[in-house]
């Protein structure tokens, strides 16, 4: 369980860390990969959440994923792309946050994760918490909890 305080400060910082849908790089699993490749390529990113035509999340596509399958026995061929939906290799066994506001369980998957995806309780995509907007509110914590807290050492 997360020390109240430390919960506190982490929410009071900035204007809440998550980033919504509407402004998250993604793809569906209906478009091909070569469509992904370019979203991919453009953002600079190197995974982007994959929905379905409802909005609602499915899983990522990565760049390894979608460069993989251009893979040729002597040679690469990105024509190939064209022919694969990204639903056809995209990476489904993705945990989500169904509660954004549980910082503990937020911060215990951040560990091994770049970001996270948020979905509502129908499973649409709502946005995604990263590490860096996570990392920034331990930044303002560092720099500000003795603003906040009478703190001793024991």
């Amino acid at each position: 369980m997360l020390d109240r305080a430390i919960e506190e400060l982490l929410r009071m910082s900035g204007d809440g860390y998550l980033i919504p849908a509407d402004v998250v790089a993604n793809v569906t699993e209906t478009n091909d990969c070569y469509h992904a490749l370019l979203v991919l390529s453009q953002t600079g990113y190197s995974k982007i959440p994959v929905l379905n035509n409802r909005g609602q999340f499915r899983g990522f596509v990565s760049l390894a994923l979608i460069t993989a399958q251009m893979m040729e026995s002597v040679k690469i061929n990105p024509d190939r792309l064209r022919d694969i939906q990204v639903g056809d290799v995209m990476e489904k066994d993705v945990a989500v946050i169904d509660h954004p506001d549980d910082l503990e369980q937020i911060l215990n998957r951040l560990v091994d994760e770049p970001f996270l995806p948020v979905v509502d309780q129908m499973g649409t995509f709502t946005g995604i918490i990263t590490r860096r907007e996570i990392l920034k509110r331990v930044n303002f914590l560092a720099h500000n909890l003795d603003e906040y807290f009478d703190v001793q050492t024991k």
